[in-house]
């Protein structure tokens, strides 16, 4: 037995995919999908061109990402080349010890360690496996007992090894980019709101007290919704800068804001929530660009 309703919906599913292929069509093709005789002119050999608009991207694009690494190094080495920075090295009077490789994994926040033991399992007896137990001992310290006198010479000579430079990278990317990224996401944020996080994240650490990346984004949310939640995106980021700018003052060697006022701000009032090049900002009073 048939079912008259399932004849007319077939029936009339048959006859949208008709209109819309006479929609698409040329004129004359259009003819010839509907059973209509079909002209043999120009327009029927012409191919119909569609204008597409890219989606914007986000940090995960591998362009956007090199600028967010050049962006930070900006801020953290004063220089754009990021990539010079797998030897970096100094204590900064942060109460962190030392402040090392490309994004400042520090001897007193454990990040250090972590990537150490990484860089350790990948290449057994490397320079840097001796002082694993002194960064055992000075994690969450600002002591470089058991690293003085020659672990800065031993880091930058690691610095040398590509299996060291990866190991930074992966550390750098599973501790801090990807979080960071996820997070932002899933709030609705465009690039220069991923990027927000991941600048935050790289500097206060991914905790939830007040002045850690997760204390910072809850007094954002308290101040205005996120686009996820059906807020606007510039509000938001304008109160998560607030909030960042104000944990960042509770720190001396931190109290320079100007990676906030005179980078991240300029991007947002200029309306570059996609963080398209060309970029202008300062740093510490110095310029930057990035063109393309």
């Amino acid at each position: 037995m048939h079912d008259p309703l399932i004849r007319r919906t077939d029936r009339r599913a048959a006859l949208l995919l008709l209109a819309a292929a006479a929609a698409v069509l040329p004129a004359g093709a259009a003819g010839a999908a509907t059973g209509g005789p079909a002209r043999k002119t120009r327009e029927t050999r012409e191919t119909l061109k569609i204008t597409v608009r890219a989606a914007p991207t986000g940090l995960t694009d591998p362009e956007k990402k090199e600028i967010a690494m050049e962006l930070v190094s900006s801020a953290e080495n004063s220089s754009l080349d990021w990539k010079a920075q797998y030897t970096y090295i100094e204590d900064i009077d942060d109460g962190r010890g030392y402040t090392a490789g490309i994004i400042g994994f520090c001897s007193g926040t454990g990040d250090m360690l972590d990537l150490v033991e990484l860089y350790t399992r990948r290449r057994p007896g490397n320079v840097l496996a001796k002082y694993l137990p002194a960064l055992r001992r000075v994690n969450g310290t600002d002591s470089h007992r058991g690293l003085d006198p020659d672990f800065r010479g031993d880091w930058r000579a690691a610095a040398a090894d590509p299996v060291f430079r990866r190991a930074q990278d992966d550390e750098r990317d599973r501790v801090y980019f990807e979080p960071a990224v996820a997070r932002a996401t899933a709030d609705g944020l465009r690039a220069l709101g991923q990027f927000a996080y991941y600048d935050a994240m790289v500097m206060h650490g991914p905790g939830t007290d007040p002045v850690s990346f997760g204390g910072i984004r809850k007094a954002a949310m308290r101040k205005a919704r996120t686009p996820a939640q059906g807020g606007d995106e510039v509000a938001y980021l304008d109160a998560f800068l607030d909030a960042r700018k104000a944990a960042m003052k509770t720190e001396e060697a931190h109290g320079d804001t100007s990676r906030v006022d005179t980078a991240q701000r300029v991007f947002l009032r200029d309306g570059n929530l996609d963080l398209d090049p060309p970029l202008r900002w300062k740093v510490y009073g110095d310029d930057y660009e990035i063109r393309s």
